[in-house]
């Protein structure tokens, strides 16, 4: 029986069954991590891609409609095998570092939080493994953070069906993607606190993630309760959050405080 979070897959005619560990049962048809256990640790992803040999890849969205779509997108790629489907983060985290799949196609966004910090746990398991970040998120602050905690792609699920593909291509070639509108915006903004913060608000949001009440933030910045309130008011209104829980995640996900806070 799978692990809560974890899919069966339904697979296609022709393709190899999967058994109960998620490992394919014809070695020969496993990507990178099967070649190199035969031997073959000199062929790079790359090279993998462009002469046939499989590439094998783990789908993680809580969406079961979304992954269909995403599956149906990957696999009209003739070396392109999904190994496992999972909906939740724990799960992405345990699987990938399971199968050493050569991507992880994850979404930012899942059941337990963002998926966001928990890049580089996910990388120490499995350090092969090249992580496309899938996201509704087009902020470039959001962007640089996934980048910054180590994923190789980053694409806008409503463009997923045009350049998933080509992210996954220049992942395994040892660069970065991104969609080039949203990458021209990263460019053009200057790096700084995200969603138009101000220096003094990100530091409330920070101290806000970390439990802090406002007349414990307003004695450590040494100014009123009232002016805490204010940046408070002023942080609501910009990132577009309503209460303290969506503060604690917006911080989480733009890098503003360690994920276990």
């Amino acid at each position: 029986m799978a692990n809560r979070g974890e899919v069966p897959i339904q697979r296609a005619a022709g393709w190899p069954n999967v058994p109960v560990d998620g490992a394919p049962e014809t070695p020969a048809r496993c990507g990178g991590k099967a070649a190199r256990a035969r031997g073959d640790g000199d062929v790079s992803d790359a090279e993998r891609a462009s002469e046939g040999q499989t590439v094998t890849v783990i789908l993680a969205d809580d969406h079961e409609i979304v992954r269909d779509g995403i599956r149906m997108i990957l696999e009209s790629e003739p070396n392109i095998e999904v190994v496992a489907e999972v909906g939740d983060g724990e799960s992405a985290r345990r699987r990938t570092s399971g199968l050493k799949p050569d991507v992880l196609v994850l979404d930012l966004n899942m059941p337990g939080g963002s998926s966001l910090p928990m890049i580089p746990s996910i990388l120490e398991g499995s350090p092969d493994t090249a992580i496309i970040a899938l996201t509704m998120q087009n902020d470039p602050a959001f962007a640089r953070a996934a980048f910054r905690h180590g994923a190789r792609g980053y694409v806008v699920k409503r463009a997923a069906a045009r350049e998933l593909i080509q992210a996954i291509r220049e992942a395994l070639s040892g660069g970065t993607y991104i969609n080039p509108q949203l990458g021209a915006r990263v460019a053009a903004e200057p790096e700084g606190p995200p969603g138009g913060l101000t220096a003094r608000e990100a530091e409330v949001l920070a101290l806000i993630a970390q439990g802090y009440t406002n007349p414990e933030i307003a004695e450590r910045l040494v100014v009123s309760v009232r002016t805490v309130e204010t940046h408070r008011a002023a942080i609501h209104r910009k990132v577009g959050t309503t209460n303290r829980a969506e503060l604690v995640r917006y911080a989480r996900e733009h890098g503003l405080v360690d994920a276990q806070t």
